[in-house]
């Protein structure tokens, strides 16, 4: 657990658990504080910004998802979604498409909860750590687009700039350190740091949504195609510099 945790804030419509998670978190010395709704997150985060929101999908009057994609339109606050059962699964895999860090299936275990609070919040200090040390330098080229790796800056051959998710981002890079080779999805969990646990089908939803960045038609993808009982290939000719 990073020393300098700073705040996260639990966003649940229902009291009696969001009393229960806070209170289980405070007394593992996670400072936290707590929303009922849309308004009071929006009143939390124009304070001092969060380090990490958890984020209930079912919030009465509220779609979690479309707080989801408001808060990722101009934060990349680490977030944990929570989600029913299986009924909800499709709310699962949209909301790790519009950006979401891990999620957790209620009912869940308070130490699971922790348990991955701690693990994001990990992956984000050594994140940051990893830039502070060693800044990224020059970039690649490929089909007209370039991605250049200081700032984290992606142009389309238009010369119009194109917003990367960090898991976009690292999932781009991976493909363009390894261009014309079918990679596993073994291999892109590593790259982008995501984690088999989180869930099953990750990478691939990761993809699809890079697709859709770079593709002219991501049902048909010429970029990066699908190596049957493989993972993916990154088909383009890449010209670092």
């Amino acid at each position: 657990m990073p020393a300098d945790v700073g705040h996260i804030i639990v966003v649940d419509d229902d009291p009696s658990l969001r009393q229960m998670v806070t209170r289980y978190l405070e007394d593992n010395n996670v400072p936290t504080k707590s929303a009922s709704n849309r308004s009071e997150l929006n009143r939390h985060i124009a304070g001092i910004p969060p380090s990490l929101i958890i984020l209930d999908l079912r919030l009465g009057q509220d779609d979690g998802l479309d707080l989801l994609r408001e808060i990722r339109s101009h934060s990349d606050v680490p977030i944990i979604i929570t989600t029913g059962h299986r009924p909800d699964e499709i709310d699962r895999i949209v909301g790790l498409e519009l950006g979401a860090d891990d999620y957790i299936i209620k009912p869940f275990s308070l130490r699971e909860l922790l348990a991955r609070v701690r693990a994001v919040l990990r992956r984000q200090e050594m994140g940051r750590a990893a830039r502070a040390s060693e800044p990224e330098r020059g970039g690649y080229r490929f089909n007209g687009w370039v991605l250049e790796r200081r700032g984290r800056k992606l142009v389309d051959p238009n010369a119009a700039p194109v917003s990367l998710s960090k898991g976009e981002y690292a999932l781009l890079l991976a493909f363009l350190e390894a261009p014309q080779r079918p990679l596993t999805r073994e291999h892109l969990l590593q790259a982008t740091r995501l984690h088999e646990d989180i869930f099953d089908r990750s990478i691939d939803v990761q993809v699809l949504r890079l697709r859709r960045k770079l593709e002219v038609d991501p049902s048909a993808p010429r970029a990066i195609q699908t190596e049957r009982g493989v993972g993916y290939v990154f088909t383009p000719s890449v010209e670092p510099f």
